[in-house]
């Protein structure tokens, strides 16, 4: 089917949210990161669509929302066919229902992958920065020196480690392997933990010494929250601070996040002669081309 033969379908927004309601239900049998994804995607279409008021779901349509997400929103090339993804997904569904007769947004592509990671990576002095930012005087400062130890000797996601458990960490001879879960991932998997995390997380687990091993290895220190899970946004929020108070997250030039340190770890590793292979596997990797990255971005620095 050519772009043009797709029949102009007007819907109001209001009929719009119930289809969307629908499409959320359906979604139920998914993971629980893929609907969230979706739905985080599809809630800017949302917004988008009644400000718009010329949707009819013609490829034109969807190629206006795209240039929007680009050049208005100014999303990144990846966030951008995400939100392409979501679009086709739910049009997909109101194909499936009868609504549409055929998909548009199948007609149009999404953004080529990036040929190199869009955070930075952080130097070996501005690790040692880093860490010495870290105040361990008290709990939450081992707890979030071992946060950062973890994700720069292992590259442990922020998912992996509020999802692990004090249980999923055991000790086989002399070495500590943490069984971690990442995104989109059903099982746990094991990482042999250098020594380095291991004394980091061995300090935090002996204020830990109550706890048993159903109990979230990574625990929030807050006054409101003590005694749970620390989240992604707790994560991120304390990773960034000893960032900016270190002086390394300074300014929008650079692109330093807390997942830089999963970006250092691995280049350092490549840096060190690491194979393709190696670095899917110690990463956690599922595309060898995503792991190419790093192999390039070391070729260009040398």
């Amino acid at each position: 089917m050519t772009t043009n033969h797709f029949p102009a379908v007007r819907i109001s927004t209001k009929r719009l949210n119930d289809f969307f309601a629908g499409f959320l239900k359906e979604l139920r049998s998914k993971k629980p990161e893929t609907k969230g994804t979706y739905e985080r995607a599809l809630r800017e279409f949302f917004r988008w669509y009644p400000a718009d008021n010329h949707f009819q779901f013609r490829v034109q349509d969807v190629e206006r929302y795209k240039k929007y997400l680009s050049s208005k929103k100014k999303l990144s090339e990846v966030s951008v066919s995400t939100y392409l993804t979501a679009l086709r997904q739910f049009c997909a569904y109101l194909v499936r229902i009868g609504i549409l007769h055929d998909n548009p947004a199948k007609e149009v592509k999404g953004n080529k992958r990036p040929q190199k990671h869009s955070r930075e990576t952080i130097s070996q002095d501005e690790l040692a920065l880093l860490l010495n930012s870290i105040d361990r005087s008290d709990e939450r400062g081992v707890r979030d020196y071992a946060v950062v130890k973890a994700m720069i000797g292992c590259g442990f996601s922020e998912i992996e480690l509020i999802r692990a458990n004090i249980d999923d960490v055991k000790i086989y001879s002399h070495a500590m392997v943490l069984f971690v879960q990442g995104k989109g991932k059903d099982t746990k998997e094991g990482v042999v933990l250098p020594e380095e995390v291991k004394e980091a997380i061995q300090s935090y687990l002996a204020f830990r010494s109550e706890a048993g091993g159903g109990d979230p290895l990574f625990m929030s220190a807050g006054n409101r929250t003590r005694g749970k899970r620390m989240t992604t946004r707790g994560i991120r929020q304390r990773v960034n601070m000893y960032l900016e108070n270190a002086g390394i997250k300074n300014g929008k030039a650079r692109r330093i996040t807390p997942f830089s340190l999963r970006h250092t770890a691995a280049s350092l590793m490549a840096t060190n002669g690491a194979t393709v292979e190696e670095l899917q596997s110690r990463f956690r990797i599922g595309s060898a081309t995503t792991a190419m990255l790093y192999m390039k971005q070391n070729e260009k620095s040398l």
